[in-house]
């Protein structure tokens, strides 16, 4: 499962998934989307089953329908192409040293936090 696998419609649904935070049907993405936009119920039932068999969605019957979810929260994804990034841009050294001048203070108080974290608390 690569981490740049969505096309432009899965992107958006994958994106509604993340916000709703529980499982979903096709029928309540088909309806948030359709508010938005001229789309067909199929449609989204076909790009939801496309990400179901990419491995993006993990999904179980209920009733007729399917409720799904997604397999990566949506920092988890953001954590994946980070890490493609990091691995396909160079030295990656210098691609973290370029990515880090480019955070802003309260980017650089949580990446220090997380190192404390993963770190168990040591100062280095």
């Amino acid at each position: 499962m690569g981490a740049r696998g969505f096309g432009e419609l899965e992107a958006v649904v994958i994106e509604r998934i993340w916000d709703r935070l529980e499982k979903t049907t096709v029928r309540e993405v088909f309806d948030g989307l359709a508010a938005e936009r001229e789309i067909a119920y199929t449609t989204v039932m076909s790009t939801m089953d496309n990400l179901h068999r990419k491995g993006w969605l993990e999904r179980e019957r209920v009733g007729k329908a399917y409720a799904y979810w997604p397999t990566l929260s949506r920092e988890e994804y953001s954590a994946r192409l980070m890490r493609e990034a990091l691995g396909s841009g160079g030295r990656s050294e210098l691609v973290l040293a370029h990515f880090v001048e480019q955070m802003s203070a309260e980017e650089s108080e949580g990446l220090r936090a997380a190192l404390r974290k993963l770190t168990g608390g040591k100062r280095s």
